[in-house]
C-alpha cells in the first residue's frame, strides 16, 4: 500500500515538508468551505500530486484531509481519537473542524464495522487491530506500527473491511447451520453475560482498590511517591481491560434467541449491534496475517484463522470454520 501522502514512513513518524505544504494549503481551503472538486483543481494547477504521482482526485484529497494521522492523532478501535505521538502537520481543532464537515453518512460509515475491538488481532505480533481507513477513505483494520507511546504494534498488516467481514460473516452463518451449535446459543448467551457481570465486579473491586490507595498516601502511610504511581498505574491498567473485556462480552445481549434458520435468515437485516453480538458470541479472536500479495483482494483461510468459543455446555473437541 502507498504511503500516507504527507509522510516518509508508514508509522507517520517523519514528515515530508514539500507534500506537508500541500496538505496545509488544502486544509485552509477546505476550511473556508470550498469543495473537493475545486481544492483538487487548484492542487493540480499548483503541481501537487498524489504517493503515486497522478493528480489529485476530491475521494483522495478527502481521504487525507480525514486521516487523523496528519494531525498528530490515530483512531482505537471503538473509534476514538487519540494522541498518537507523532508530528502535526495541522492543529488537531484545524483537523477536527475539516471532520466535522465529512456528510452524516460518511461520518457514520466510517464508525461502523462489525469486527472492532479486542476480537481482531494481528497474527504476527498479537496486537489488537486499530480502525484505519486507506488513503482513499475505504474502511480497513491496521496493526498500528510501533511508536515510543504504543510500541507493541508492528504495522504488517493491514486488511480492506469489506472483504473481511464478508469472510467472516459467512464463517460464521456456516457455524450456525449446524445443529449442536443451534441448540447451545441460548446457554453460551447466558454463559457470556455472566462472565461480563463477574468483569465488571472486579472492576468495581479494583476501584476501591483504587479509592483506598489514594487516601491512605494521602494520609501518610509511609509508602514512597514511587511505590504509590506504580499500584495506582497497574490498578488504572486493570480496570481499563477488565472494563473492556465486559464491555466485549456484553454485545451478546444483543442476540435474539431462536433457532437457527431464524437467525440465518435474520442476519441479513439485522441492526450492526446484534450482528456483533452473535460473532462474539461465536468467535473469541480471530487472527489476521499478511496478504500473500500486495493489493491482493481475496480474503481466505491463509489470511484469518479463527479461534471459536468453547462453551462449558460443549463438551467437544475444537470446532474449526
Amino acid at each position: 500500500m502507498p504511503r500516507l501522502y504527507g509522510f516518509e514512513d508508514m508509522a507517520y513518524q517523519r514528515v515530508r515538508e514539500a507534500e506537508a505544504e500541500g496538505i496545509r494549503a488544502a486544509a485552509s481551503r477546505r476550511r473556508a468551505r470550498q469543495a473537493f472538486d475545486a481544492i483538487t483543481d487548484w492542487m493540480t494547477e499548483a503541481g501537487y500530486v498524489t504517493t503515486l504521482g497522478n493528480p489529485f482526485k476530491p475521494d483522495v484529497l478527502a481521504g487525507v484531509l480525514y486521516h487523523p494521522a496528519i494531525a498528530g492523532l490515530r483512531e482505537t478501535e471503538d473509534g476514538e481519537l487519540v494522541d498518537s505521538g507523532g508530528p502535526r502537520i495541522i492543529e488537531v481543532d484545524e483537523f477536527m473542524e475539516i471532520r466535522a464537515m465529512r456528510p452524516d453518512k460518511e461520518r457514520a460509515d466510517q464508525r461502523e464495522y462489525l469486527l472492532s475491538g479486542p476480537l481482531s488481532v494481528c497474527g504476527l505480533c498479537g496486537t489488537t487491530l486499530g480502525a484505519s481507513p486507506s488513503n482513499a477513505g475505504a474502511r480497513g483494520h491496521r496493526c498500528p506500527p510501533p511508536t515510543k507511546q504504543h510500541p507493541d504494534g508492528c504495522g504488517k498488516v493491514r486488511i480492506n473491511a469489506d472483504l473481511y467481514e464478508t469472510y467472516v460473516s459467512e464463517q460464521v452463518l456456516g457455524e450456525l447451520a449446524k445443529p449442536e451449535v443451534a441448540e447451545l446459543i441460548g446457554a453460551a448467551r447466558e454463559e457470556l453475560l455472566s462472565q461480563a457481570a463477574d468483569l465488571d465486579k472486579q472492576v468495581a473491586s479494583a476501584r476501591r482498590r483504587q479509592e483506598k490507595l489514594g487516601k491512605d498516601y494521602a494520609a501518610g502511610s509511609g509508602m514512597s511517591l514511587p511505590a504509590f504511581k506504580a499500584a495506582d498505574r497497574e490498578l488504572t491498567r486493570l480496570i481499563r481491560e477488565k472494563s473492556t473485556e465486559a464491555r466485549h462480552l456484553k454485545q451478546v445481549e444483543h442476540v435474539p434467541v431462536g433457532s437457527v434458520p431464524d437467525l440465518v435468515r435474520w442476519w441479513t437485516h439485522a441492526p450492526l449491534k446484534a450482528k456483533k453480538g452473535l460473532v462474539v458470541l461465536l468467535l473469541e479472536q480471530i487472527a489476521v496475517y499478511p496478504a500473500a500479495s500486495r493489493g491482493s483482494r481475496t480474503v481466505d483461510a491463509d489470511r484469518v484463522a479463527f479461534t471459536w468459543r468453547q462453551w462449558d455446555a460443549v463438551e467437544q473437541g475444537p470446532r474449526s470454520a
